[in-house]
């Protein structure tokens, strides 16, 4: 039994790659790469091949479909059981990468698979690369201090629920991620709460179009991304 390793590009900038990270795509003969639509292109992919020749690697483009609630559906289900498969198939007989972007730990693709795989093959040997995160990078980008101390940072999938009192109230700062589709509603919250001069909004970090704006009143649709955080420091 080969290796399956799981690599955190980060989030954009190939120049955010890690040191191991990149020994091991140069040396791995297989490469699993996840991407959001089957006709669509992998990010992550990308973000590789402007580091690493890859002219001899075998190349998997993995589609997983869109999830966004922790209930899936059984085609969503089905696909990821076949998706398990393959990769214990090759891994049988190869070393392989496993691509995902930011950090592998971190809102991963992979670990929709993780528990399948080792249902599969129960000695499947795994290693986790760790990859620098869109929030730190976000913040680094924002010259932004996350926490310091005693303070308490909260970490919020913005298109996936709802902007609550709650979060105000119980964090310092508050990372607002994928905001695209309830920016307005978020802006609207925090200019009501006077918060609108304290949150800056970050989008494609590392990529071209990176964009930071310190006051969120003056981001207009266009500036919108599926790529973007908001950084609420109270």
């Amino acid at each position: 039994m080969k290796s399956l390793y799981i690599i955190g590009v980060g989030p954009g900038d190939p120049e955010l790659l890690t040191l191991k990270a990149v020994r091991l795509l140069r040396e791995l003969p297989v490469l699993f790469v996840p991407k959001g639509r089957e006709d669509g292109k992998s990010l992550a992919l990308n973000i590789v091949s402007r580091v690493i020749d890859l002219s001899d690697k075998y190349i998997r483009e993995l589609h997983f479909p869109m999830v966004k609630t922790n209930e899936p559906d059984a085609q969503q289900i089905s696909r990821w059981e076949d998706i398990a498969k393959e990769v214990v198939t090759v891994v049988e007989k190869s070393d392989a990468a496993f691509l995902t972007l930011g950090d592998p730990s971190f809102y991963s693709t992979f670990f929709y698979l993780y528990d399948r795989l080792f249902t599969l093959k129960p000695d499947l040997k795994i290693e986790i690369v760790p990859g620098v995160s869109s929030i730190n990078a976000a913040a680094a980008r924002a010259g932004l201090s996350l926490g310091l101390a005693d303070q308490r940072i909260a970490i919020i999938p913005a298109n996936y629920i709802d902007f609550k009192d709650l979060y105000i109230d119980s964090f310092d700062t508050i990372v607002f991620m994928k905001i695209e589709r309830n920016f307005e509603d978020i802006k609207r919250y925090l200019t009501e709460k006077m918060f609108f001069r304290k949150a800056v909004y970050v989008s494609r970090i590392g990529m071209e179009g990176e964009r930071i704006i310190h006051d969120i009143k003056n981001i207009s649709q266009d500036d919108l991304d599926y790529f973007s955080i908001l950084i609420l420091k109270r």
